[in-house]
């Protein structure tokens, strides 16, 4: 339980942000230009953007390399003459797992600013544009310049607000509506999962389990009444869940989602978090006991001999201070892991989880108090726990020191280390629950256990499957926690494929090496189009980015498996699109299309794609996998990421199988 739970809480806490790209056209950004007179002969231009949750817009300020940099262009005019240059607010610095650097960024809105002298006393409109791209953990949508036109007449005028993203989405999608796939409540419900389990583990720890009949015993003897009894144990267990809860409200209200997610990638914040843990693990080895100052728990455990709610309450609280040596550890990784995430709910979502696998034994031994008499007695097993909990703070300490480590770039935790200390933690664990080794506080084992047995196991498979992750395995179950692939002493690691984007504009021939997986396919559609023909087989279109997370992790997690990497190899003709390909088309092939009421400019060959799939197949979103036949009809419903392996299988054979009956027509 101890191994699961923990192996649990990180893959939870890291698929809480994951689920399916939705197939539509996403609108991230609004933008809103004004002008404000700031004296006779001065006036101020204001671009202000509205950006949604869980998405962020870059800064003028980035380092080559990474993502598209927002930049302004402001025509030139008799009327006035521009004041130095644009300026931005204060933007969040962070790590980027779209591309593996530092970058600046904003979140929920950003304004720029740049001042204008005014020359012409006549009412005049400032013309130019603005270049942006915009971000969330999972994707990129391709880079967009926008138009804009600002009236300056000297006083202050009402902003005007410009949809940025592809706009009047109803007037090109003609096949049925385009559902909003709202990944929130899935990551909701993992960090309610997440915050279960530990809430389960805490109950496991000698700080809390010996308290559990100890607790309702007094409830069902003081009280006159089994009836009473089982009331004034259920309000304590509410009174735990109220106490838990607050405590992540207060976190939220406190602090505030963006703030949190700036400080999960500051570097001394998670030094700071990484020593912490350490502290905590060493706590649980059994060096020192970790406790809040006697004269305050002494002060609240006065309280609840007040009686009544009031002082059932402060029993709950008391509960809560006694056991925060225990309790601590397991509540800071949640609320931390919670806020991360971007979700404003999310502290308050985990501590409701984590309270109710608290205080759930007492209402329920309450209710049933026969049941107390099958718990295990308390032992030298509960120090067990806090032992391999110490183990896993270990592990996870590893994680910030890797995330300060990558921010600053510095190269001392790459992957290969990250994985050895890993297996010697999990290697070592194992080596405890057989009682190789033991600690000050651990009691004699004269035997061991089953339970004790399969959790070792459970550590040694667990090691012996990082292993081969040094020499560059994917070790999809953590996927996420180690540093990437590139941030390691081999970052193609032996034997790993890697993916080369063409520096051409069309790949000719099976394009191996050039490809995810190395699997045949071609960089322009024209070209793949006539494979296509040519060969007798249907075309595949993977509409994909160079910055889209899911794209890699359909790439590592699905094509990587053999039956649907024969399929990609043998049944289709394979042709990869980027759509944030910045290459610059040839100057005869750069023009503007209508697209609903917007005017869409296709200068680089990601423009290209890009327009292709939002004409095509009304969506903007990446991954986007689309089988045709050699008339570029579609042969099934396209689809996204996904990462059921037998589901995309399916989807494949279902195409094949209609092109075959067309063909044979």
């Amino acid at each position: 339980m101890k191994f699961i739970f923990r192996l649990f809480l990180l893959i939870a806490l890291t698929i809480s942000g994951l689920s399916a790209s939705a197939q539509q056209f996403l609108t991230p950004v609004k933008w809103e230009f004004s002008s404000k007179k700031i004296s006779d002969t001065e006036a101020e231009l204001i671009f202000k953007a509205k950006i949604d949750e869980h998405w962020h817009l870059y800064s003028q300020f980035l380092e080559p390399g990474g993502p598209e940099a927002t930049a302004f262009t402001i025509n030139k005019s008799k009327s006035y003459e521009l004041i130095g240059k644009v300026k931005e607010g204060k933007s969040i610095e962070m790590m980027d797992p779209n591309f593996g650097m530092k970058v600046k960024y904003f979140a929920k809105e950003a304004t720029f600013k740049q001042k204008i002298k005014l020359i012409d006393n006549k009412p005049f409109s400032v013309k130019g544009n603005v270049y942006f791209m915009v971000c969330d953990d999972k994707q990129c949508l391709p880079p967009e310049e926008l138009d804009f036109k600002i009236k300056v007449d000297g006083a202050p005028i009402k902003e005007v607000a410009i949809d940025t993203a592809i706009t009047s989405a109803k007037e090109i999608i003609t096949q049925g509506e385009v559902k909003v796939n709202n990944n929130t409540d899935l990551s909701l419900w993992a960090i309610f999962a997440a915050g279960f389990l530990g809430g389960l583990a805490a109950l496991l720890t000698p700080c809390v389990f010996p308290m559990i009949p100890m607790t309702v015993s007094f409830f069902t003897k003081q009280s006159k009444t089994r009836a009473k009894g089982i009331a004034n144990a259920i309000t304590y267990a509410i009174s735990i869940i109220v106490i838990y809860v607050i405590l992540g409200i207060g976190v939220s209200a406190i602090f505030g989602v963006d703030a949190l997610n700036a400080l999960s990638t500051n570097v001394w914040f998670n030094l700071f978090f990484f020593v912490l843990l350490i502290v905590f693990a060493i706590s649980f080895f059994g060096a020192f006991e970790i406790v809040l100052p006697s004269s305050f728990v002494n002060k609240i455990d006065a309280k609840s001999d007040k009686g009544g709610l009031i002082g059932i309450f402060f029993m709950a609280f008391t509960l809560s201070l006694v056991s925060f040596s225990c309790t601590g550890p397991i509540i800071g990784t949640l609320l931390f892991q919670a806020a991360a995430t971007g979700n404003y709910l999310g502290p308050t979502i985990g501590m409701i989880g984590f309270s109710m696998a608290l205080a759930l034994p007492f209402g329920l031994f309450a209710a049933f108090p026969g049941w107390l008499n099958s718990l295990p007695k308390s032992g030298g097993w509960l120090n067990s726990v806090k032992v391999v909990l110490g183990f896993l703070e270990l592990a996870l300490a590893l994680k910030f020191a890797s995330n300060a480590d990558m921010v600053v770039d510095a190269h001392i935790l790459e992957r290969e280390l990250f994985l050895v200390l890993w297996i010697v933690i999990f290697t070592l664990m194992g080596i405890y629950l057989l009682g190789w080794i033991k600690f000050s506080h651990d009691s004699d084992l004269p035997y061991v256990s089953v339970p004790r047995l399969f959790f070792a196991i459970l550590a040694f498979s667990f090691s012996m499957y990082l292993i081969p992750g040094l020499w560059g395995a994917p070790l999809k179950l953590i996927s996420g926690f180690p540093p990437p692939d590139y941030y390691s002493e081999s970052p193609n690691g032996v034997g790993k494929n890697t993916m080369i984007v063409s520096n051409n504009t069309t790949t000719l021939g099976d394009g191996s090496g050039e490809c995810p997986n190395n699997l045949p396919c071609y960089h322009d559609y024209d070209e793949a189009l006539k494979a296509a023909k040519e060969t007798g087989k249907p075309l595949l279109i993977d509409f994909t980015g160079k910055a889209c997370v899911n794209c890699r992790k359909m790439e590592a997690k699905v094509w990587t498996v053999p039956e649907v990497d024969k399929r990609l190899r043998n049944d289709v003709i394979l042709v990869s699109l980027y759509v944030d390909d910045k290459r610059e088309l040839p100057k005869e092939e750069q023009r503007e299309e209508k697209l609903g009421n917007k005017t869409f400019k296709i200068k680089t060959i990601g423009n290209k794609w890009s327009y292709l799939q939002a004409v095509r197949y009304q969506t903007n979103s990446q991954p986007q996998y689309v089988l045709l036949d050699h008339n570029e009809k579609l042969l099934n419903q396209p689809t996204g990421y996904d990462p059921d392996v037998q589901k995309y299988i399916d989807w494949l054979e279902f195409g094949k199988k209609e092109f075959a009956i067309r063909t044979s027509k």
